[in-house]
């Protein structure tokens, strides 16, 4: 399996830990734990609250700051051309750091100007304090008039994707444009531990339930997974699932499931079922 994807000019390990409603005053050390394991990509954002634990866990694993790629994101509230700098100045503050490798639009604000936001973040990777940039929670319109007709050079695009939710389209489309999909609750927030299919092709493997939901979004060839574990016997499980190896009646059972099931549904989320005009 290859563990990381080149996009843009960086290259992305392929497991992230993903920190969203770890609390500042715990998350530290879990991500200090996550760099000691040899997890190398963590994934914040300015609403989780912490990024100034991730930035001291960071500074504390005594890695080369070259070696952790480290994702944050601005809010929605956050997307005028003036306020995106100011947004990243903050969260680079918090953190301790010079740059970041990956900022994202957190989720798309119906009230943006779609062109000037795409400028403003285009701006910050040629200032050199952002390497590459991408987008969450855009639907398939949105990102086509981001990627087809601004030319945003989007370095991913992150999205609730686990085995209960088709994502074929926005895969394929993004597939035809050489980006990495990055999906947010890998894990269904939880829900894949429980579901007696995945434990079934686990007890096959040797394993989880949730490394089986890890081992099928890996072995997709332009997926990125970032699920959140704060006890270290969860993210070393999760390393584990580098190694699962999936057959065809895995692969043909965990196609079976629902592929309609939602979580991440705030007021503010866009219109999924949109399509292009």
């Amino acid at each position: 399996m290859q563990l990381t994807l080149k996009t843009q000019g960086v290259s992305i390990p392929r497991l992230g830990l993903g920190t969203f409603r770890v609390a500042s005053n715990v998350c530290q050390p879990v991500v200090e734990s996550a760099l000691a394991l040899g997890y190398r990509h963590i994934d914040t954002a300015a609403m989780y609250g912490n990024e100034d634990a991730v930035g001291a866990a960071i500074a504390a694993s005594g890695l080369p700051r070259e070696e952790v790629f480290v994702t944050t994101k601005v809010w929605h509230d956050q997307l005028a051309p003036r306020a995106i700098p100011l947004a990243l100045e903050q969260s680079l503050a918090k953190l301790k750091l010079d740059y970041v490798d990956l900022y994202l639009v957190h989720w798309p604000s119906p009230h943006m100007d779609m062109a000037a936001t795409m400028e403003a973040m285009m701006a910050l990777r040629d200032s050199g304090r952002v390497r590459a940039i991408g987008v969450c929670n855009f639907n398939l319109p949105m990102l086509k008039t981001a990627i087809d007709t601004i030319g945003a050079p989007l370095a991913c695009v992150q999205v609730e994707y686990h085995p209960f939710l088709d994502q074929s389209a926005l895969l394929a489309y993004l597939g035809s444009n050489g980006i990495p999909l990055t999906a947010h609750a890998p894990l269904a927030q939880g829900r894949a531990a429980e579901d007696a299919t995945l434990q079934a092709i686990g007890r096959k493997h040797g394993a989880s339930a949730s490394q089986v939901a890890i081992a099928w979004l890996l072995e997709q060839p332009n997926v990125i997974a970032i699920p959140k574990a704060q006890r270290r016997e969860n993210q070393q499980a999760n390393l584990d699932a580098l190694r699962l190896r999936l057959d065809d009646a895995d692969r043909a059972a965990i196609d079976a499931l629902p592929k309609t099931l939602r979580y991440v549904q705030p007021a503010f989320a866009p219109d999924w079922d949109a399509v292009p005009a």
